[in-house]
């Protein structure tokens, strides 16, 4: 029983998997009455990602101590949201005694489609007019990893997938506001460019348990002490420090 947690995003999710399934999962904000979000829809990850961790455990009619390893996401992301997100895993994990895992987020995005086999590219806002992105290849066998993770401007991202690409159509997940960049990508790849909304697929928390459990039934242990996030640049902090 893996128990995934993402609080990389604006959308904080969190989700139970046993044997690939998904058993329960809990999210916040909630899914308005139209299956989607407010824009500006967002959670206070810190205030309400044990109490989804808690309604999760409830709905399951399952304890903490029947969960048997812990799977979050590590980033890229909100750089508030991946601490809130690593602290709280590792709290639980010290104090339930079970492993853990680290999941790149932009993988667990990915590994969230389920109804396209082909070039996927996952795309988080990263402010300054940059995203997170990498390029996967779902295939019948899985997730394959194309590009290390990035942050760009929109217009380097689509040259990198056009070449990639060749002929091929990629599937461009939109999340955490990345959506104003649609037009960029329209233009740069034309009807090669197909697109789905964040809210089309099961939860990230739900894909980081799933790929979560596979690295451990494949061996991988990791020290709780030693998962640190992936920010791929500076934050402002040290960055006015550094000026």
């Amino acid at each position: 029983m893996i128990l995934g947690i993402d609080t990389s995003t604006t959308i904080a999710s969190v989700a139970l998997v046993e044997r690939g399934q998904i058993i329960c999962e809990e999210s916040a904000p909630d899914l308005g009455p139209n299956g989607s979000r407010a824009p500006a829809a967002r959670a206070n990850h810190a205030e309400i990602v044990l109490l989804l961790i808690d309604k999760l455990l409830g709905s399951a009619s399952l304890a903490l101590a029947d969960v048997s390893a812990f799977a979050v996401t590590i980033g890229p992301g909100s750089f508030t949201g991946l601490r809130i997100g690593l602290s709280t895993a590792k709290g639980l994990t010290f104090g339930v005694d079970v492993p853990v895992v680290g999941i790149p987020t932009l993988l667990a995005l990915a590994a969230r489609v389920n109804d396209h086999q082909g070039l996927i590219c996952p795309l988080l806002d990263a402010r300054k007019r940059e995203v997170y992105a990498a390029l996967f290849r779902r295939t019948a066998g899985g997730v394959e990893r194309i590009s290390d993770d990035v942050v760009a401007t929109p217009d380097r991202v689509v040259e990198s997938v056009r070449a990639a690409a060749g002929a091929a159509a990629c599937l461009f997940i939109f999340g955490d506001g990345a959506r104003v960049y649609k037009n960029v990508i329209e233009e740069g790849l034309g009807d090669l460019a197909l697109f789905a909304s964040d809210d089309s697929y099961p939860s990230t928390a739900s894909a980081a348990a799933r790929l979560g459990e596979q690295k451990i039934l494949g061996g991988e242990r990791e020290a709780a002490g030693s998962l640190a996030p992936v920010y791929l640049r500076p934050s402002e902090a040290e960055l006015k420090r550094r000026a």
